[in-house]
């Protein structure tokens, strides 16, 4: 991938030109190209239009936290979220990001109870419709360890597998609509570590973002949810260590994967 200022320059001056719908999303989300001064990619448009209203996320747009979650990952310095900018387009203002191609093995999957690879984390137990045992098992990738860190500061409430990609020039984290709510709403799959202490990158990349000025991604959020997202940083950079999933609401987003 391009260095992310000029993804961005490319997505926020380039000419749209909508390639089709991926029907598999709950919102409007579109497949397009975007081209400028002969850099032509694959991109994903995602209109403010299109997006059906939240009841638990009342305020802001899915589009502005999918941008404000990009900046938040620049923020810590990390490359974990494709670049992503607001711009108007073909069926008006949303979010467009660069797309990413993924190779064929998923960093996250239930596997067969007994055949989890060495060196995965087990997260839950599960079984298929004839009662078979698997279990729902996610990589120890580094990459993996820096975004279950990112989603505790941006409190993503829906980090499922398929939101997790593997591709040629590396792991990223897509589809972040269902962020920086202040309260409580932390659901992944990435609970492997969970009470460990966190590496020492992902400290470093913590107080990054600390030290960082919030205007890069503050405009898309408000008051109380920026305020929350510091202080979820501050706290998990007190505690040291991954927290546990919670016992009184679901940790895990449906469908997992």
């Amino acid at each position: 991938m391009s260095d992310p200022a000029s993804s961005e320059a490319l997505l926020l001056e380039g000419e749209l030109e909508i390639e089709g719908r991926l029907l598999e999303a709950s919102n409007a989300t579109l497949r397009a190209f975007v081209e400028l001064d002969g850099r032509r990619e694959r991109c994903v448009y995602k209109p403010i239009a299109g997006e059906r209203p939240l009841w638990d996320f009342p305020t802001g747009t899915l589009a502005g936290r999918e941008v404000a979650a990009y900046r938040v990952a620049r923020a810590f310095g990390l490359d974990l979220v494709p670049p992503t900018v607001m711009r108007e387009g073909p069926h008006g203002l949303g979010a467009c990001q660069l797309w990413m191609d993924e190779e064929d093995e998923p960093l996250v999957a239930f596997v067969p109870a007994g055949e989890v690879p060495g060196g995965w984390h087990e997260v839950a137990a599960a079984r298929d419709e004839e009662g078979n045992p698997y279990r729902l098992a996610h990589a120890a990738a580094a990459e993996l360890a820096m975004m279950a860190a990112l989603d505790v500061v941006l409190n993503n409430a829906d980090r499922k597998g398929a939101h997790i990609l593997r591709t040629p020039g590396g792991v990223y984290g897509v589809d972040h609509g269902l962020c920086f709510h202040p309260e409580p709403k932390l659901r992944t799959v990435l609970w492997g570590w969970a009470g460990e202490p966190l590496p020492a990158a992902v400290a470093a990349a913590l107080e990054l973002f600390l030290a960082a000025p919030a205007e890069p991604y503050g405009q898309f959020l408000t008051a109380e949810e920026l305020d929350a997202t510091r202080a979820r940083a501050e706290k998990l950079r007190a505690d040291g260590r991954y927290p546990s999933p919670p016992a009184d609401r679901p940790a895990l987003p449906w469908p997992p994967v």
